[in-house]
C-alpha cells in the first residue's frame, strides 16, 4: 500500500485525541504512523467514528482535519486536509515542566485549604453531637 502514498510515514508512538460531533465527542488514540499527509491510528473501537474529524496530537502541538480512508477492528487510516496543520487549540493545557510544577503547587495549596475546611466542619459536627 505504500506505493499509494505521496511521502513516507514515520513510525511513531504518540498520544492522540479524536474530536468530532462539534467538539462534544472525543476518543483517545495512539498515532502509530505519521506523515505530512496522513496517519495510522490505533484505538479501542472504530465503528462509531465519522468520516471526518479533528485529530489533536499534543506532543507535536498540532491539530489536523482528518478524513477516514480505511477502517479495521482496532485501527484506521486517515489523510489530512491540504491546508497546513494548525497549532493545537488554545484550550490544550500547557504541559511544560515549569507549568506542571506551578499547577502542582496550586493544587497542593487548594488541597491543604480543603483539608482545613473539612477539619472545621468535622469539629462543628462533633460539637453538635455532644
Amino acid at each position: 500500500m505504500s506505493e499509494l502514498r505521496r511521502e513516507t510515514r514515520l513510525r511513531t508512538f504518540l498520544k492522540g485525541r479524536i474530536v468530532f460531533n462539534n467538539g462534544n465527542s472525543t476518543m483517545d488514540c495512539l498515532v502509530r504512523d505519521l506523515s505530512a499527509s496522513g496517519a495510522r491510528l490505533v484505538l479501542s473501537q472504530t465503528a462509531t467514528l465519522p468520516d471526518g474529524f479533528d485529530l489533536i496530537i499534543p506532543a507535536k502541538d498540532r491539530t489536523h482535519k482528518a478524513t477516514l480512508r480505511w477502517r479495521r477492528a482496532d485501527s484506521i487510516g486517515v489523510t489530512f486536509a491540504e491546508e497546513a496543520a494548525h497549532p493545537a487549540a488554545a484550550s490544550a493545557p500547557d504541559t511544560t515542566p515549569a507549568m506542571l510544577l506551578t499547577r502542582i503547587r496550586e493544587l497542593e495549596a487548594e488541597n491543604a485549604s480543603l483539608r482545613r475546611q473539612l477539619k472545621v466542619a468535622e469539629a462543628m459536627v462533633l460539637d453538635r453531637e455532644l
